[in-house]
């Protein structure tokens, strides 16, 4: 019998309470006839008597006290989470989920993120840095960050952080002073290299553009890694050039340690975006980030 309707054990605790078919009705808004009803259906599915019934009165037969026993501590739990879910459904509270890439964790989601909560201090926020493309609902998160280029057609995108970024291409005045500088994208063939291996195992190329042309190498590379830290550290040190996003190098930059080169045709490209499923019944904690993101002033 666990296959019994909600709404029919409710109209029983109804009638039950008030030991009146009418006052229940005044009390749930509803017909009398309807709880009746309802009342029948029980019985009938349960195939015992759970009210007695007369003109004057209504009361619980032995059965039905044993049920009203268990049955209300059960609906009353089962009232405290509606209410639960639908105070989730009006404010800004809960976890919001997402996975982004993992240069959209370090330079641009930081600055974003602490404004965000700062904004809403009912909402917990989970990052998980990932340059892979994955399925984030099947995944178990509400929205993912990435790039144009890896997102899903069917997927509604928000832009997030700066709107143009760049590729830059340095190395450290002490290899520029040994191996001279190259003047051509083509030239960084001839260079020793520092270049970044993904997780997944895969290796980009280089990328360089000026005006229409594009020029895609893959330098040989002297020291490869998946730690932007041990690349950076190896570019300081004088091991070869480095290729990355301009955010990554500018603190190097600027205190002298590595000298931009090639300036002329570094990669400028459209910044990420948050992607996720729907619009329909989203979770709060990302209505709340989205409507964020939007009222942001855009880089």
């Amino acid at each position: 019998m666990t296959d019994l309707p909600l709404a029919d054990l409710d109209a029983f605790t109804a009638v039950a309470r008030e030991r009146s078919f009418r006052a229940a009705a005044r009390k749930r808004g509803v017909s009398a006839s309807s709880l009746s009803e309802a009342l029948r259906r029980l019985e009938e599915r349960l195939g015992i008597r759970l009210l007695n019934r007369t003109t004057r009165s209504v009361t619980l037969t032995e059965a039905g006290e044993r049920l009203m026993e268990r049955l209300s501590p059960a609906l009353g739990e089962v009232a405290s989470a509606l209410e639960q879910v639908n105070s989730l459904r009006d404010s800004a509270t809960g976890t919001l989920r997402l996975n982004v890439a993992t240069v959209v964790a370090r330079a641009v989601l930081p600055k974003i993120a602490a404004d965000f909560l700062k904004a809403y201090p009912g909402i917990m926020l989970e990052v998980s840095g990932d340059d892979s493309f994955i399925d984030v609902l099947a995944a178990g998160f509400d929205a993912g960050v990435r790039y144009g280029e890896r997102l899903e057609k069917d997927m509604i995108a928000v832009p997030i952080g700066p709107r143009r970024q760049r590729f830059v291409t340095a190395a450290s005045p002490a290899y520029l002073l040994a191996h001279g500088e190259p003047l051509h994208p083509r030239e960084v063939l001839d260079h020793a290299c520092i270049r970044h291996r993904f997780a997944s195992g895969s290796m980009p190329s280089w990328e360089f553009e000026r005006g229409e042309e594009t020029i895609r190498i893959s330098p040989q590379a002297r020291v490869t890694s998946n730690s932007l830290e041990m690349e950076i550290s190896a570019a300081i040190a004088g091991l070869g050039i480095i290729a990355t996003f301009e955010e990554f190098l500018a603190p190097a930059i600027s205190r002298g340690e590595l000298v931009p080169i090639l300036e002329d045709w570094a990669q400028d490209f459209p910044g990420p975006y948050l992607y996720y499923a729907s619009r329909k019944h989203m979770p709060p904690p990302l209505r709340a980030f989205v409507d964020f993101l939007k009222a942001r002033p855009k880089g």
